[in-house]
């Protein structure tokens, strides 16, 4: 039997008017910290958000989203807080905030692959 992992995640969420407090699901944030993993993805359905929300600037959006993900990665560009360890980058990441890019609570799971968690979550909570 394969052992299974402890894993944290988040829904991300765009959400243009926050005083309206409606929202729309672009992508997954997992942590694992016993594999060494941390990752972002997205889906932004463009034509969907304007239907949402018209005044929406979709330009700005991708740069937040694209900054969230560079984060999560920790690459090079990803500022001071992309430089904290995964567990650091993955709490601040998740954190409250009153913004349009927004994460839910945070869940807990059992995986053997987070890759393939991750990919699943993607699918169901997302596209």
């Amino acid at each position: 039997m394969q052992e299974k992992f402890l894993f944290e995640y988040a829904v991300i969420r765009v959400m243009p008017r926050v005083e309206r407090e409606e929202f729309l699901n672009v992508g997954i944030i997992l942590f694992c910290a016993k594999q060494k993993f941390l990752k972002s993805i997205f889906y932004l359905n463009e034509s969907r958000i304007c239907a949402f929300s018209p005044e929406t600037d979709i330009p700005e959006l991708k740069e937040n989203l694209d900054a969230f993900q560079r984060i999560s990665e920790g690459i090079e560009n990803s500022g001071p807080i992309g430089q904290y360890d995964m567990a650091s980058r993955f709490r601040w990441l998740t954190a409250t905030r009153s913004t349009v890019v927004q994460c839910s609570k945070v869940h807990p799971g059992f995986c053997t692959d987070a890759e393939e968690t991750l990919q699943k979550l993607h699918q169901q909570l997302v596209l």
